[in-house]
């Protein structure tokens, strides 16, 4: 018996010889299917599967539908089916942290009609079992049902860590001179005649030569061909050639009736693991003519890259890739109903996201990103066409992919240096994109390290009971009276409390370090009798907002174990910190500016960061929020080849820390699972206990 690799928590006696791994029940599927094994022939796992071993209940081959309200998706599965599976095929987006171990409690669901098997768990209330509650990820189909995706577990819109509108606009000035990867030649080519019989084809080159481009290093595809007579004659000759230039090889993509009466567009796409951010841009003049975002339908596949390798194991890459497309194309085509345009009139795309993510996009096979010695399929991209990838755009659109110098420090990352410019100046400085992985960057012109610390998703609401994403009614601000010890709290777009983001969570916990509600080791440290501690399932808690403020109708509580994660997040941002400077010979006192970027960091209040030690307390002068460093620097590889070229040399020229295996990391790691830090002489500025 051994732990499945999928499942850990369940025990199982199917190993998989061949690369000793046990699969459970659930995951009895060969690895490597397509290659030569000597252990076939006695192989269990190789056996059922072609015998089509089924589970009991799966042998009947009955269905049943699913009905998801509140906004009526349906679906037929096999009776059996998970219920969290379920939703995934509707296309119903529900957070699984913990891509439906059990372990986090987020994918709940209301049984409206009929019944489901549900298997026993804590992190449903004594209140949630008697409403019908049940977690998704928990609970098979057995029967025709309804079920209600609850109001605190419901999508809502994002609060977009974007760049803003003010931002937005000086992009404009961020490229000086427009370069795409497609670019369209307007010709006005001779009319054929008996004195001048050349072909289509060959009266097209002649007169992209006589406009200075270079024919004889041009492909073109038979598609293109098929079209080419309608095309030349259409508009008497006028056309446009649409032109993809490569490295090596360029390739005439298509040729349009007319001279370029409606210049092409671009999208920059920021593929993030819990966010897509689009921006549709004008390649004439570098315009953003529209912005939208939404969540990564991967979401439903856990918070973090490390559950979404394991879900592309256990079910595929294709499926995980389809889910990542699915989001960018809606976003793409809301983009384009936005500024009623067609797609096909986007010819240019750069993408940049972490390893994992691009890998997942691409449909490469990331598992061992995630296996020592952590290497990436793919480090560095060549242009790819749209319709490869299967974006909703002009099929033969050139797509770049930011490169990244390592399997946890990726192209977003790259695409971060680019926007901020960091390995163009001589100030030292450490960039810092606080996310599941927090990755670091500490250098300027003439160095630069880059490490990830593996924060964990808590910041964005993994691991934590309330915790959410930041969306509207998430608490983003907390402040606490010293007096009463009650907390007062702000929410985005004013609604009712339905959980709290990251930025809230550090107000919060800064706000109970420093009013006396808990003690440096994040304890409770108020009388079990004051009202605003609360005792659920052995664990004490802090009363955030009442029942009867909240739009789930129950307390929201911020608990012991909640602090905890918390806790673990910033020790793991902190000590990457002080670990990467050390590998340099500095501290703290070399740094010249800190850069923050990324989602989290939009709201962060720098101060309340220090208090519980995720940032170092140094002059606050030296911190700047950069926004969304990875859609600018997209933006910007878009429209310029220069940027392009820059981004291969900067992912070439960071050198990475592996902090895996990194004994000081973990001495660090350790040292800063306190509040603030063990060295309380490191955070001067910091008050605690300021209750009267």
């Amino acid at each position: 018996m051994g732990q499945c690799l999928c499942h850990p928590e369940k025990d199982t006696p199917y190993l998989c010889m061949k690369d000793n791994v046990y699969l459970c029940d659930e995951c009895l599927h060969c690895r490597n299917p397509e290659i030569y094994c000597k252990y076939r022939t006695s192989c269990p796992i190789w056996f059922m599967e072609k015998r089509g071993f089924k589970d009991s209940e799966e042998v009947t081959g009955s269905e049943a539908h699913v009905s998801f309200l509140p906004d009526g998706q349906s679906v037929a599965v096999p009776v059996g089916t998970n219920l969290l599976e379920a939703a995934r095929q509707a296309d119903v987006h529900l957070n699984a942290s913990c891509n439906g171990r059990g372990a986090c409690g987020k994918c709940k669901l209301i049984v409206e009609r009929g019944t489901v098997n549900t298997q026993t768990t804590t992190l449903l209330t004594e209140r949630e079992k008697a409403a019908n509650y049940v977690l998704a990820c928990q609970s098979t189909v057995t029967e025709d049902i309804t079920v209600r995706i609850p109001p605190e577990a419901v999508a809502r819109k994002l609060k977009v860590a974007g760049m803003g509108e003010e931002v937005t606009s000086k992009l404009l000035g961020r490229v000086a001179e427009i370069d795409p990867m497609v670019v369209e030649v307007p010709l006005e080519l001779a009319v054929p005649s008996l004195d001048d019989p050349v072909s289509d084809l060959d009266r097209l080159y002649r007169g992209l030569r006589k406009a200075k481009v270079e024919t004889h290093r041009m492909s073109v595809g038979l598609k293109v061909m098929r079209e080419l007579a309608a095309a030349m004659r259409d508009e008497n000759w006028m056309v446009t050639a649409s032109i993809l230039r490569r490295r090596h090889i360029d390739e005439l993509i298509e040729v349009a009736p007319g001279k370029g009466k409606t210049p092409s567009l671009g999208v920059a796409i920021d593929v993030g693991t819990t966010t897509i951010v689009v921006y549709l841009v004008d390649m004439h003049d570098g315009r953003v003519v529209a912005a939208t975002s939404g969540h990564n339908r991967q979401a439903s596949c856990g918070d973090d890259v490390i559950n979404r390798i394991v879900c592309a194991e256990k079910n595929g890459v294709r499926k995980l890739s389809r889910m990542v497309l699915a989001t960018i194309n809606d976003l793409i085509e809301e983009a384009a109903a936005a500024a009623d345009v067609e797609r096909d009139r986007i010819k240019n795309v750069a993408i940049s996201g972490n390893t994992t993510m691009v890998h997942l996009l691409l449909g490469i096979e990331p598992r061992y990103i995630r296996r020592e010695p952590y290497l990436p399929t793919v480090s560095e991209f060549p242009i790819i066409k749209a319709g490869e990838v299967g974006l909703k755009t002009h099929p033969g659109a050139a797509v770049f992919v930011y490169p990244g110098p390592a399997s946890y420090v990726g192209g977003d990352i790259v695409s971060g240096m680019i926007y901020s410019g960091q390995h163009r100046e001589a100030p030292m400085t450490m960039f810092i994109d606080i996310g599941t992985n927090g990755e670091i960057v500490l250098g300027n012109n003439e160095l630069l390290m880059t490490a990830s610390c593996s924060a964990g998703p808590a910041f964005e609401g993994g691991g934590v009971r309330w915790g959410m994403r930041a969306e509207e009614g998430a608490i983003e601000k907390v402040n606490i009276d010293p007096k009463t010890r009650r907390a007062r709290y702000e929410t985005i777009g004013d609604l009712a409390p339905r959980g709290i983001c990251g930025s809230g969570m550090i107000d919060l916990i800064s706000e109970m370090l420093l009013t006396g509600v808990i003690d440096p080791r994040g304890r409770i440290a108020l009388d079990q009798s004051h009202p605003c501690v609360v005792r659920q399932d052995d664990v004490l808690a802090y009363l955030v907002a009442p029942a009867a403020e909240t739009a789930m109708g129950e307390d929201l509580l911020f608990s012991e174990t909640d602090i905890h994660s918390i806790m673990l997040s910033k020790a793991a941002v902190y000590a990457g910190f002080t670990t990467l400077l050390e590998q340099a010979g500095m501290d703290f006192s070399a740094v010249d500016r800190v850069w923050i970027s990324g989602g989290f960091g939009q709201y962060l209040n720098f101060d309340r960061a220090i208090s519980i030690g995720l940032l170092p307390d140094i002059d606050r002068d030296k911190f700047t929020y950069l926004g969304n460093s990875s859609i600018g620097g997209a933006y910007m590889a878009l429209l310029s080849g220069k940027m392009r070229a820059e981004a291969r040399q900067v992912s070439n020229a960071m050198t990475y820390i592996d902090f895996s295996s990194n004994v000081r990391f973990m001495d660090e790691f350790t040292s800063a699972q306190f509040l603030p830090h063990t060295n309380i002489t490191a955070f001067p500025s910091v008050k605690i206990g300021r209750a009267s």
